[in-house]
């Protein structure tokens, strides 16, 4: 105990030194600034160039390059216009060809690979926060990218929204033209200066450049580095905003194991979204259904630990970086995705937002259902998060969790599992970015209340980043506490403390096919809770980028790991290895990334070397794709694993298949079919989505999915959901 108060106070000391450094300062990119002015006539969003308000507009040109350097001004030209009237926001983006031949995308699909498509997309900041802001886009096709912004640089692509866009093309170049309803965005009534930047990719030329210059380390989402937005009036109020989506869904399910009749499902439910404010809204939902929510993609499962799989429930993707991102990739408090699944919700209700430009909060409260065939009680979810800007774009915030049981007395029908009663958890966290988000950080500590855990039953953790154009250099720690239980969040693992040390370092070549290379070490070592060692893994890698973007990577890695409990390495069930046995092995390995602007792209990723119980592993893992521009893109992953393991194990090989081909026939109308057959669970999955988006944000789906046991081969289940929701603004 006494090592962690030390370890935790010297890395508190260390923050503290370096915020003495950091008072509030004018951001990079201040002096970039855009007038956007009232539309003086009829906007039409059709492409072209017309209307007498495009030709007053103010423009952003004379782009900046990021990529391949970021030394000169862009060689590919772009211009950017935007003007607004009482209830859209347009931009205009002319988009010239930086030299002869088609255009790059994979299809028309919605939220596209950046780096796969020539695009447009640019970063929106309504609070001037530089850590939060929605991002709008297209590619050279039409299809679209809509996103919300966190954290300062990164987008939640889950996040969907009403709003309008076209793309035409001229001999020269293409053009952008888009409406965003203010009812679509949040932003502070009055404030007359928004961050915003553009970014451009073209793969022909594989140049990416930005109107506000961003350093080639940072992505061109950095919100650090946009320039102004500068309004002749402050924006104009949303007005009433209350959206009703409504849906209707039918469909047919038989479970073949069970050999029960197929059941009809019938449903009627939706969602509400009310404007409390431009920037705070109240989102109720009445026994929601997700039926439309992607297959998740499955993985050879080796792991000790309890997977994690990203929320696509449309429902907690708004503001979802506020509660989903607390923590780290391995200390979650809060896990939506722990809130009904397989379990029925009643209804729920969240209000998030901005209070104003410094004050952040969101608050949730969630209803699922009683389960008599298990004995799972109805429980109540509630979060509550409440966020503080400090300093230019850091903040602290303080969060609140508990999951109650509602009307359960735990062991009194003593057929069933038992459930908590409660559990409860609370929390305050620091997050540290710097002006120039050269330094970026965190500080966080957790405690959590159960009925029977008491004592050492808390969490803290922190992390200190330092990035530059050759340099990255950071160090993570985590403590764990052996009673921590965080039931509605994802911490596959407790009673440990870790350090995560990286550093990695750059070289760039004047000239030449390869653009960068360079050396990066990342470390991962736990121990107990009495610093006794229990496993590492230590990775050496060096990564090579050519010019045309194309990356190759030769890794080096090393692990021990000391189990803590039993465990079976093919998680089949066959036989485990003993707590207690120590296990040590090196591995080598080799990555390949093809260059995006192929038809035909492919990147492959081998290991080989050992494994538990002195033995041996082999996996490879392996993405082709081929497009047909812009209405077939196919693509294919495969892993396959090869374990030379002792008796009673032997020699184990698993495949993991996954072939998916989507058809775009316009932006509007998507049919995907995806099949994954995964040999560690026997399992073969069919997933066909044919997806209608008739009206901005309003779809109708149709789904059909089978699932099979591979030995002997037989279908397990069978279901076709019929589902239909329209997005109704009042």
């Amino acid at each position: 105990m006494i090592a962690q108060r030390l370890l935790a106070k010297a890395f508190a000391t260390a923050c503290f030194f370096l915020l003495t450094f950091m008072a509030p300062a004018q951001k990079p990119n201040a002096g970039y600034e855009l007038h956007i002015h009232h539309s003086t006539d009829p906007m039409h969003v059709d492409g072209f160039p017309n209307e007498q308000t495009w030709q007053q507009a103010d423009k952003a040109d004379h782009f900046f390059m990021v990529l391949p350097m970021d030394t000169s001004f862009a060689k590919v030209r772009t211009t950017v216009r935007m003007a607004y009237d009482d209830n859209n926001l347009y931009l205009l983006a002319e988009c010239f060809n930086g030299m002869p031949g088609a255009d790059m995308v994979e299809s028309l699909r919605r939220d596209f690979a950046f780096l796969k498509n020539d695009n447009f997309i640019f970063f929106l900041d309504p609070f001037e926060d530089q850590t939060s802001g929605f991002s709008f886009g297209a590619n050279a096709a039409g299809g679209q990218w809509d996103g919300l912004m966190y954290e300062g640089g990164k987008i939640d692509l889950s996040w969907d929204n009403k709003w309008s866009s076209v793309v035409r093309h001229f001999n020269d170049r293409w053009v952008l033209e888009m409406a965003i309803p203010f009812k679509t965005l949040r932003y502070k009534k009055g404030l007359t200066r928004w961050g915003v930047n553009f970014s451009r990719n073209d793969l022909k030329t594989t140049e990416k450049s930005a109107w506000a210059p961003v350093p080639r380390q940072f992505p061109t989402a950095s919100l650090a580095y946009t320039g102004v937005l500068v309004w002749d009036t402050p924006p104009p109020p949303p007005g009433a905003n209350v959206s009703i989506i409504p849906y209707v869904l039918g469909g047919v399910q038989k479970d073949y194991n069970t050999h029960q009749p197929a059941t009809y499902k019938k449903e009627i439910g939706g969602d509400a979204k009310i404007a409390v404010t431009s920037s705070l809204n109240l989102d109720l939902t009445v026994n929601p259904d997700f039926s439309q929510v992607d297959v998740d993609r499955q993985v050879i499962d080796l792991s000790r630990f309890e997977l994690f799989y990203p929320e696509k429930r449309q429902f907690f993707l708004e503001n979802a970086d506020h509660l989903n991102n607390l923590g780290y990739a391995s200390i979650r408090p809060f896990f939506s995705r722990r809130i009904g699944l397989g379990v029925p919700i009643d209804f729920g209700a969240r209000l998030s937002g901005k209070l104003d430009r410094n004050w952040r909060i969101s608050v949730l409260d969630m209803q699922t259902r009683k389960m008599e065939s298990t004995g799972l009680p109805a429980q109540n979810f509630s979060v509550l998060a409440i966020q503080r800007k400090v300093f230019s774009r850091s903040n602290i915030g303080f969060i609140f969790i508990n999951k109650q049981s509602l009307h359960y007395q735990p062991g009194k029908d003593t057929t069933m599992p038992v459930y908590s009663q409660y559990n409860r958890n609370a929390g305050v966290e620091f997050n540290l970015a710097s002006a120039n988000n050269a330094w970026t950080g965190k500080m966080m500590v957790l405690k959590s209340f159960s009925p029977n855990k008491k004592g050492d039953d808390y969490v803290h953790a922190g992390n200190l980043q330092y990035t530059n154009r050759h340099w990255l250099a950071g160090m993570q720690y985590e403590f764990t506490g052996s009673n921590y239980n965080a039931e509605v969040g994802y911490v596959p693992r407790q009673g440990y403390i870790k350090f995560n040390p990286q550093v990695s370092y750059l070289f760039l070549p004047h000239g030449g096919i390869v653009l960068s290379h360079g050396p990066q070490l990342t470390s991962s070592y736990y121990f107990n809770e009495s610093f006794h060692r229990t496993d590492n893994e230590t990775q050496f890698n060096w990564l090579t980028t050519f010019r045309d973007k194309s990356t190759i990577s030769g890794v080096l890695i090393n692990d021990y790991v000391q189990l803590l409990q039993p465990f079976d390495p093919t998680n089949t069930g066959v036989h485990t290895l003993a707590t207690g046995t120590q296990h040590r092995w090196n591995t080598a390995g080799l990555d390949y990334v093809s260059k995006p602007q192929a038809l035909f792209t492919w990147d492959a990723s081998l290991r080989y070397g050992g494994y538990y119980a002195d033995s041996k592993k082999f996996m490879f893992i392996g993405d082709a794709g081929y497009r047909i521009q812009p209405y077939v893109n196919f693509t294919v992953n495969a892993t396959y694993t090869s374990l030379q393991l002792p008796q009673p194990w032997g020699h184990t090989n698993f495949w993991l298949v996954g072939p998916k081909i989507d058809f775009t026939m316009t932006n509007t109308l998507f049919l995907t079919t995806y099949i994954q057959y995964n040999q560690q669970t026997k399992n073969m999955n069919l997933n066909t989505r044919l997806q209608w988006r008739y009206k901005p944000a309003s779809d109708l789906f149709l789904v059909y999915t089978d699932n099979y046991l591979t030995t002997p081969f037989s279908v397990r289940s069978r279901a076709f959901v019929l589902k239909f929701n329209y997005w109704w603004n009042l």
